[in-house]
């Protein structure tokens, strides 16, 4: 078994509060939402679903977050690239799946809204509306209502950092800040904002911006799973104890197109995408967790043919069900319906 230079490093999960088999666990998930995502942009590719947006390169601060938060009583207010966030907080493969195909059973939207709307009553995920970041606004208004009814709670919302150049950022920050309210706010600075490079967006960083509104912010190395989740956990200690907000800015890369409508190669270049793949985090944390003796090649082979079997099954369930049907169109729209169209 391979050692790391220290012993404190070596099993630095543990000094964190993580079990080692939540560790493990973290793993499986960023694995699970990264096949998840190959496995939706080969169905855009044959023709069996009409649109992905990926969020390959991110999935290990998504992971890391959700891990950090209280996922029984949380509210999420994730964008749409948070396959590997929603994932962990409890949807499905399966959800996941009839989302892209576009089924009456999503339970994100019955089918309605395109990938990426993710939407959960029960999971306490609030559903997202298209234009970005009006999911922030959102969750400082959720953070009010906790602080208003003394629950132990915290609202977390995550955005690309175009969105931090928008008013529903500022303005969300500014009230947060003011009223000390319990949310926390991770941009996850995929280094792009459709097309537009960072450098063409900011002048610095995301995090600094918090300075502003009376409240932390840290940057953080969004491919290093433990440090994101010590982070995010000890944003979330600060919000529970009223001290109020916290401006996360997780930086990393997007390995993939913006979207599968997208041309990245128009804008950067395949060195510049293959210098990135490098820092991916996922076999990172792999390492650590053969270098900890909590992981093995053989143990990994063995997860890939389970994953690569609940992914077919999800595959399959979501392309042979029901597509909507025009009637449930008028489903949920006035108070009191208690139809059952797939939505929460």
């Amino acid at each position: 078994m391979t050692q790391l230079s220290s012993a404190g490093q070596q099993f630095r999960h543990l000094e964190l509060g993580l079990t080692s088999e939540q560790a493990v666990d973290m793993y499986k998930m960023m694995v699970m939402a990264r096949k998840f995502d190959e496995r939706v942009l080969l169905l855009q590719r044959a023709g069996k679903i009409n649109f992905h947006v990926s969020g390959i390169g991110q999935e290990v601060a998504q992971v890391a977050a959700a891990f950090a938060l209280d996922r029984e009583q949380d509210y999420y207010l994730p964008y749409y690239r948070d396959y590997g966030f929603v994932l962990s907080v409890g949807m499905t493969l399966r959800d996941l799946m009839l989302s892209v195909f576009a089924k009456a059973e999503d339970p994100n939207s019955g089918g309605r809204q395109m990938p990426g709307h993710f939407g959960s009553k029960k999971l306490r995920i609030v559903t997202g509306s298209s234009p970005v970041t009006t999911q922030v606004p959102h969750a400082v208004g959720i953070a009010l209502a906790a602080k208003m009814k003394k629950k132990p709670l915290v609202s977390f919302v995550t955005f690309g950092e175009g969105s931090s150049n928008q008013g529903d950022f500022h303005e969300g920050c500014n009230f947060a800040g003011v009223h000390k309210l319990p949310v926390i706010l991770m941009c996850e600075n995929n280094q792009y904002a459709i097309s537009v490079p960072i450098h063409k967006q900011l002048a610095g960083k995301v995090a600094d911006r918090a300075i502003g509104y009376g409240f932390p912010g840290i940057q953080v190395d969004g491919n290093d799973a433990l440090e994101v989740y010590r982070v995010v956990k000890e944003a979330r200690q600060r919000a529970v104890a009223g001290e109020g907000p916290t401006l996360i800015e997780a930086m990393m890369y997007r390995l993939s197109p913006h979207s599968t409508s997208d041309n990245d190669l128009a804008y950067r270049t395949k060195e510049e995408v293959d210098e990135n793949r490098i820092k991916d985090g996922i076999p990172k944390f792999k390492q650590y967790l053969i270098d900890c003796g909590l992981w093995s090649e053989e143990q990994e082979t063995a997860y890939a043919a389970e994953l690569r079997k609940q992914l077919d099954e999800a595959t399959e369930y979501g392309d042979k069900a029901p597509f909507p049907t025009p009637e449930s169109t008028l489903h949920h729209v006035y108070e009191g319906d208690d139809r059952q169209g797939g939505m929460n």
